[in-house]
């Protein structure tokens, strides 16, 4: 089986891509391209079984709706909400919000924050891969899902803030190191010194890690109302097991096939 992570940024510059093989008990990255565009990204989704990308899918319904009505000029509040409460339901998905109960993280919004340029490319990506035949599902349940690497790393018990940008170094080695003992059937081949030099490249396999969790069934799923508020705004999928129920995992039904078995 192969999965993919996307670590998506705006820009190819901030964009890492990290493909995964899992055959006979061996886990292996076998690719990790930097400074990824749009074609690097495409080929490689479409080409696994799953492929987790680190950026929104979609925007706040309630954010959908206030646009909608602000460019037909008839913009109402909330009946109950006013002030900061209306705006943070604006801003925020419900994921997010499930995201912040189940974990104490706050993801960025993608209707207030710079994130939201990610989103604008991420939201063609999922159009072209579509076109490819691939089901693009902003819940999760096709080829692609939507994954929150700092999540993946609380969960697993590992190190998950201070570890991004060139100050953070030293930091980044003892991750990729906690991370290689917590996963030691992982691994990294040539990309060890990518991973320490690139919080990029590092969140790119941990996107692969997580979309392996999300193809064995093992992550957070929408439940009751939330599917279909999921259907428009996306899904974070947080793993509900360790990285050891990785390896050894059948995938689910229903599983994109699109790259090697295993």
């Amino acid at each position: 089986m192969r999965t993919v992570g996307v670590d998506l940024s705006a820009e190819p510059a901030g964009t890492a891509v990290a493909t995964v093989e899992w055959a006979g008990g061996g886990v292996v990255v076998t690719g990790l391209a930097e400074r990824a565009g749009d074609d690097v990204v495409i080929e490689a989704v479409a080409g696994a079984a799953k492929s987790g990308i680190d950026c929104p899918f979609g925007w706040p319904l309630p954010f959908v709706e206030f646009v909608s009505g602000h460019r037909d000029g008839h913009v109402s509040g909330h009946p109950t909400l006013v002030g900061r409460d209306w705006r943070r339901e604006l801003a925020n998905r419900t994921t997010d919000e499930v995201v912040r109960s189940d974990t104490g993280l706050i993801p960025l919004s993608v209707a207030a924050d710079r994130i939201g340029h990610a989103a604008l490319r991420c939201a063609w990506l999922l159009a072209q891969l579509s076109r490819r035949g691939l089901d693009v599902h902003r819940a999760g349940t096709g080829a692609v899902v939507e994954v929150y690497p700092a999540a993946s790393l609380k969960v697993w018990g590992l190190r998950h803030r201070g570890y991004k940008g060139g100050p953070n170094r030293t930091a980044r080695d003892d991750l990729v190191t906690a991370l290689r003992d917590a996963a030691p059937w992982l691994d990294l081949g040539p990309y060890d010194d990518v991973c320490r030099r690139s919080d990029h490249a590092l969140d790119a396999v941990v996107a692969a890690l997580s979309a392996r969790a999300a193809a064995l069934g093992l992550v957070t799923v929408p439940a009751g109302d939330q599917i279909e508020k999921a259907r428009v705004e996306g899904w974070i999928a947080v793993p509900t097991c360790g990285l050891a129920d990785l390896p050894g995992g059948r995938p689910a039904d229903g599983v994109h096939r699109g790259g090697a078995g295993g």
